[in-house]
């Protein structure tokens, strides 16, 4: 076995550092960069700077971040300002390592401010935009070279495009893996309730209502997340896979308001194909806008050797690990995981519940025994109201929210309760956390939180 173990380990490290075409990776990075340059513009124009940043009074921070705070609307909009600029530059290869630095910081910054705005695409773009920091996608056709030609490089090492392959096929895989559930696969839920939300739709409204056709979806989407992957791997299916993948993006991002994700995985996806074809885009790039090709006077090569080779091998090693490992961590909490939450973000669980709730909460005078409601439109926007009435750690927070606000008037030691209903893939609403706690004297931690009620 250790014999096996060596001999796979030095066939991946051999495949891992053998030479393939940078075309590929300078694909991918235009494609990036022009379509985080879209969608940033997209988000400016539709007024959701001023909604998500400036407008709100408080913010939901993650645990160990809560000193990410934004800016004030000069800063905010400075930022994204400067997040137009550099997923421009990256699209154009220039400045490339430092617009790489600077999309990625400001990025995650944005999407830390408020855990109420988090999309799996906004963590799966993050992540790009990490790894694009360390890959030498600007060492051909872009303008960090157009008068440096000693720095074209025609090859690079496998890793570099493998890493990126490798964390498209875990969306994907992930979110299969996440559809495993009796809900999905023997109820069609939360499939039959978004199909019947259709049913206006023109000749196929009418399917829309059948129990056969939410079940097809469910177990083809399932089918379709845990496979798509590996197909693309294989230059044999690759093509079919791919019409399949445009086709099963193109129907969920007609069906469903999740913005910009299904444009960026049908065009991110391209990398899976040869260098051959990526050369041809390029090529014709090259025509539409009348481009001269540049060319090395020598043989460049980003051949590592020693403590280097070593080191990037570790890291590489360490972000694969960590990334299948981690959406796994759920399993170290006890109940069911689409009700409580707990391990629930981060893990590619995409488009998997519908889930909603009606929170109350109650602020008791503790020396004269006074109970009010609180009007939580007094302190949220509708959709921090909404984020927060499902997900647990959200209602800690605005209890301790609330608290703030209310000694602030002078009423000193408040206890707060609340009363949280959830229904959850259409089942009837139940009570989601205990009413009776006083939520003032929690604290949120990474520990199980005992006192949200089992479903």
């Amino acid at each position: 076995m250790v014999i096996n173990s060596n001999f796979n380990i030095s066939k991946i490290s051999q495949w891992s550092y053998a030479e393939t075409s940078i075309a590929p990776l300078v694909v991918f990075r235009i494609i990036f960069g022009l379509m985080m340059f879209v969608g940033i513009l997209r988000f400016w124009l539709k007024g959701w700077i001023h909604d998500f940043f400036i407008q709100p009074d408080h913010f939901f921070h993650y645990f160990g971040f809560e000193w990410v705070k934004p800016m004030g609307e000069f800063g905010m909009y400075t930022i994204f300002g400067l997040l137009l600029i550099s997923s421009l530059s990256i699209a154009l290869g220039l400045f490339y390592r430092a617009s790489s630095i600077l999309f990625f910081v400001l990025f995650t910054y944005v999407e830390l401010i408020d855990v109420t705005n988090y999309l799996n695409h906004y963590y799966f773009i993050s992540l790009v935009s990490f790894l694009m920091c360390f890959l030498p996608a600007n060492r051909s056709f872009s303008l960090d070279i157009w008068n440096n030609h000693e720095k074209i490089l025609k090859s690079i090492p496998n890793w570099t495009i493998g890493i990126l392959k490798f964390q498209l096929g875990l969306v994907y895989f992930f979110s299969g893996i996440a559809k495993l559930n009796y809900d999905w696969l023997f109820d069609a839920m939360p499939m039959s309730i978004w199909l019947q939300a259709k049913m206006h739709w023109p000749i196929l409204g009418s399917l829309f209502t059948e129990k056969w056709m939410a079940y097809s979806c469910s177990w083809a989407a399932c089918i379709f997340d845990l496979t798509v992957a590996f197909f693309l791997l294989s230059k044999r299916y690759r093509p079919i896979a791919y019409f399949v993948l445009v086709i099963f993006h193109v129907i969920t991002g007609l069906m469903f308001p999740i913005g910009m994700f299904p444009w960026i995985m049908i065009l991110a996806t391209l990398i899976f194909f040869s260098p051959d074809f990526h050369e041809k885009i390029i090529a014709f790039i090259r025509l539409i806008f009348n481009l001269k090709q540049a060319t090395s006077s020598g043989h460049n090569s980003l051949a590592l050797a020693g403590f280097k080779k070593k080191f990037l091998t570790g890291f590489l090693l360490t972000y694969v690990f960590f990334q299948m490992l981690f959406p796994f961590r759920y399993l170290l909490y006890p109940g069911d995981l689409f009700w409580t939450e707990q391990g629930y973000r981060f893990s590619w669980r995409v488009m998997l519940i519908e889930k909603a709730g009606t929170a109350f909460f109650y602020v008791t005078d503790p020396e004269t025994g006074n109970r009010g409601e609180v009007n939580n439109c007094d302190f949220l926007t509708p959709n921090q109201e909404k984020m927060m009435a499902t997900q647990p750690d959200l209602i800690l927070q605005y209890a301790h929210i609330i608290k703030e606000e209310v000694e602030s008037r002078d009423l000193k030691n408040p206890i707060i309760n609340a009363e949280v209903y959830v229904t959850l893939n259409g089942s009837r609403s139940k009570l989601f956390i205990d009413p009776e706690v006083d939520l003032t004297t929690l604290q949120d931690n990474f520990k199980p939180k005992d006192w949200i009620l089992d479903n």
